[in-house]
């Protein structure tokens, strides 16, 4: 199958499935093919809640907020069905991050206020407010202020320095 737009057959994966190979910067961006970008999270990793809630804070400290969506996306696809409502907020968190960091400080509000009302919503189904030692409170507290910030005054945000803290 060729890509009309750009003349080159579509890039796909070992098991023949469309997917990008353009490299991409720290915050999932596509960058030109044969520039240098970041190592991409790899897909379908089952990790534990704790692997995931380590690997996932280290790649939002490194300034990675969209690798960091993909790990807690992983969670989300291959835990429990009690645990999916955690994951997916947690994701859309990271996703939040990321839109805010790229510029897209409208999207980024939004998911960050989602992924807070989903941490919220979790929180009250199944009576834990700090599952595998993640502060729910604090975070929804860190999204809400940020979305606030992004509302109010669109800034160019950098990732890293604006991460929150999964942990207390």
């Amino acid at each position: 199958m060729s890509d009309v737009s750009s003349g080159r057959d579509r890039d796909r994966d070992e098991e023949g499935r469309a997917r990008n190979a353009r490299p991409r910067d720290g915050l999932g961006r596509p960058l030109p093919y044969g520039a240098e970008g970041v190592a991409r999270q790899p897909e379908g990793v089952v990790r534990s809640p704790e692997e995931t809630v380590t690997e996932a804070q280290a790649l939002l400290d490194a300034g990675r907020p969209f690798h960091a969506h993909e790990v807690f996306e992983d969670a989300w696809k291959s835990g429990p069905d009690e645990e999916r409502g955690l994951w997916r907020a947690l994701a859309q968190l990271a996703v939040g991050l990321t839109h805010t960091a790229s510029g897209n400080s409208a999207g980024g509000a939004r998911l960050l206020r989602r992924g807070a009302g989903g941490l919220t919503a979790w929180a009250e189904a199944t009576s834990r407010p700090a599952p595998y030692g993640i502060d729910l409170p604090s975070l929804d507290t860190w999204a809400t202020t940020l979305a606030e910030k992004v509302e109010e005054q669109p800034p160019t945000l950098d990732a890293a320095a604006n991460a929150p803290r999964l942990h207390p």
